[in-house]
């Protein structure tokens, strides 16, 4: 039977997703706020593509993706990520998991963004200062176990700040996995980012959440060691395809761009990311990832870089673990993420 606690948690999390949320809007960028919350915050996450809700492990930093991957490998430690972004962005985050007798096992995260320092100037474009802007997320998850399936939700404070002035929402995820009781293969779906704005940042006209649903699988041969993951994003819409018109050559017969025709192909492909761990040893994985919708958004038009793919590595050195990405999202640059994570509720046992 659920404890009290974790029925009351599931509770909210299932009022905001049958009462609160709102439709999709056509397109996904620049629409919603709070949508640093789709950004992955953890140095596997961007390593397997940016998008993944099925691989289970003891990386704490997987629960901002799906609360269901909460398990006993966690428990006990503490996973910090740094974000080396383009120009003056970075980003770091925390997570701690605890398992208790009765309420169950949680996840306690922090999730900060920061865009840097920018200038400020008057009407007349006369500097006055500098301001700042940035965004944070405080979560807290619960998960619970029967048999071969998990469920896990998570309540989600927001807040994002320009120069002062503050949006404040609460979002809530649900999400669900499948292990298999004898085989490397799992299936996790996940219902993300479903809230309110509480306070948006000018008058009473509050922006939709950056609604995200997913569901993927991970899968490991018992003789070949690859783990193979395959995740859909953004299931809630099928299209979400952006055409740039200032990219468009040609011009109708009003001086109108002529946009290129959106194709199922295209539709389809937009919504999945692939990725993939070779497990040369317990201490050692490599890992490789691409994400078609980055790839199709963030290229150039002639130049491509490595827009959509990422590139990864994690190492285990004594009681510590250490993740290593680069990640592309542009063909000036990437992103690299750092992670290291430990048990340390061993180091209060071993002095007791």
């Amino acid at each position: 039977m659920i404890a009290p606690l974790r029925q009351y948690l599931l509770g909210i999390v299932s009022m905001l997703v049958l009462g609160i949320a709102k439709p999709a809007a056509a397109q996904i960028g620049g629409r919603r706020a709070f949508s640093f919350l789709n950004v992955p915050a953890g140095a596997k996450l961007a390593a397997l593509g940016g998008a993944n809700v099925s691989s289970r492990d003891a990386d704490g930093t997987m629960l901002f993706a799906n609360p269901a991957l909460l398990n006993q490998e966690m428990d006990g430690r503490l996973a910090l990520s740094y974000v080396d972004y383009l120009a003056d962005i970075s980003q770091t985050s925390a997570v701690y998991v605890f398992n208790t007798q009765r309420a169950g096992r949680f996840g306690v995260g922090l999730n900060y963004l920061s865009y840097g320092e920018f200038q400020q100037v008057d009407a007349s474009g006369n500097v006055i200062g500098e301001f700042s802007v940035n965004e944070y997320a405080i979560s807290v998850a619960d998960s619970y176990t029967s048999g071969n399936f998990t469920l896990g939700g998570t309540l989600k404070l927001a807040v994002s700040g320009i120069a002062g002035n503050h949006s404040v929402g609460v979002l809530a995820d649900m999400g669900a996995l499948f292990k298999h009781p004898e085989q490397d293969f799992t299936v996790g779906l996940a219902v993300r980012n479903l809230g309110y704005q509480l306070k948006p940042y000018t008058g009473s006209s509050r922006e939709p959440m950056p609604l995200n649903v997913e569901l993927g699988t991970s899968f490991k041969p018992e003789h070949l060691p690859f783990r193979f993951s395959l995740t859909a994003h953004h299931l809630q819409q099928l299209d979400i395809v952006y055409l740039d018109p200032t990219q468009s050559t040609q011009l109708d017969e009003n001086g109108n761009p002529i946009l290129p025709k959106k194709s199922l192909g295209d539709k389809i492909a937009r919504h999945f990311a692939v990725g993939g761990e070779l497990l040369l040893s317990k201490n050692l994985h490599l890992r490789v990832g691409y994400n078609h919708l980055t790839r199709r958004e963030l290229r150039l038009v002639d130049v491509g870089g490595g827009a959509g793919f990422s590139f990864g590595a994690m190492i285990r050195i004594s009681q510590f673990q250490l993740d290593y990405t680069r990640a592309g999202y542009h063909a000036s640059g990437a992103a690299n993420y750092f992670t290291i994570a430990r048990n340390i509720d061993s180091l209060f046992t071993k002095e007791k």
